[in-house]
């Protein structure tokens, strides 16, 4: 089967490129965000490349160049909207770097996600890495890799070490895989698996950025099922306790539902590690994330949603 950008990479990569040369950087916000931001009567269209690529606002073909122009439409990453245009693709920038991802409003079931939650989850493995918690790392995997910042910021920190990213969607690989390019990582390997489904050996590093909401919907990037959306989350700290060698870490940046001042997800991971030959800690990063989805029926329990930091060490 041909994958969505199969004949689109190098258009991506000329496309960050021309962007990256017009020092193009933009900080991707929470969706309620975006929207309130765009319905403001001044923000109809866009006036700038940020309004363009970052914004996703319809725009007239003279406000980018011919070339740029010229590269969506022959990727096929031209959308017509009214008497406008938009751009199929989003850009957001992290720590110097671009990242290529899906337009908003994300509503495909296999859209890729770029936004807070991504830069909260990078600062989290910069912390790991640079304390020396992560320690001797020489082969690391990202589960649920979406964009690929998290496997490409592992492979720009150990050049020596084998990365893997993995994903269920193959869309988000296909991001991933133009990335990685951009970023001038040309050894990452980039394969498509459900958690670690196919996928061998065993790791010195498991990072992972789950969706953690309950999404009525059930899309990719955004479900994590069980209780609370903490169904993904434990399944993946099941699977580290397997795939982890020996001093090996697991790095999960997921969310936790407060119920009562006190988070379900804290007793469930107690009880998955208590008598295990590990270390482990939860630590609250932010106390209160997506606060709309307070509104809907799944979280009628919930005070709030914090994002959380669970950190898993192997120790024999």
């Amino acid at each position: 089967m041909t994958s969505f950008f199969d004949s689109r990479l190098e258009v991506l990569i000329s496309l960050g490129q021309e962007l990256q040369a017009e020092d193009y950087r933009f900080t991707t916000v929470t969706p309620t965000t975006h929207a309130r931001v765009n319905a403001r009567p001044e923000n109809s269209l866009a006036g700038d490349l940020q309004g363009v690529f970052g914004w996703s606002r319809p725009f007239p073909d003279a406000l980018i160049s011919e070339r740029m122009l010229a590269l969506l439409e022959t990727g096929g990453l031209l959308l017509r909207q009214d008497s406008q245009w938009r751009s199929a693709v989003r850009w957001s920038s992290l720590d110097g770097q671009l990242f290529a991802h899906s337009a908003y409003p994300t509503v495909e079931t296999d859209a890729v996600f770029f936004g807070p939650d991504t830069y909260r989850f990078a600062h989290a493995l910069r912390q790991h890495v640079l304390s020396g918690e992560a320690g001797t790392v020489r082969r690391a995997v990202d589960i649920g890799c979406g964009a690929g910042p998290g496997a490409i910021l592992i492979a720009q920190a150990y050049p020596e070490a084998e990365v893997t990213a993995v994903d269920i969607n193959p869309r988000a690989l296909d991001f991933t895989r133009a990335n990685a390019c951009l970023a001038g990582i040309d050894d990452l390997q980039i394969r498509q698996s459900n958690l670690l489904d196919g996928i061998g050996g065993q790791f010195d590093l498991i990072v992972a950025n789950p969706p953690y909401l309950l999404d009525p919907q059930e899309r990719t990037y955004r479900h994590g099922g069980g209780e609370f959306g903490a169904g993904l989350s434990l399944r993946i700290v099941e699977t580290a306790l397997q795939r982890l060698n020996v001093g090996g870490t697991l790095l999960l940046y997921t969310g936790a539902a407060v119920i009562d001042g006190d988070a379900p997800l804290r007793p469930q991971l107690d009880a998955l590690l208590t008598n295990r030959p590990v270390s482990w800690r939860y630590d609250e990063m932010d106390p209160d994330v997506f606060g709309e989805e307070l509104d809907c029926s799944a979280y009628q329990q919930a005070e709030r949603i914090a994002a959380v930091t669970v950190t898993v060490k192997r120790l024999a």
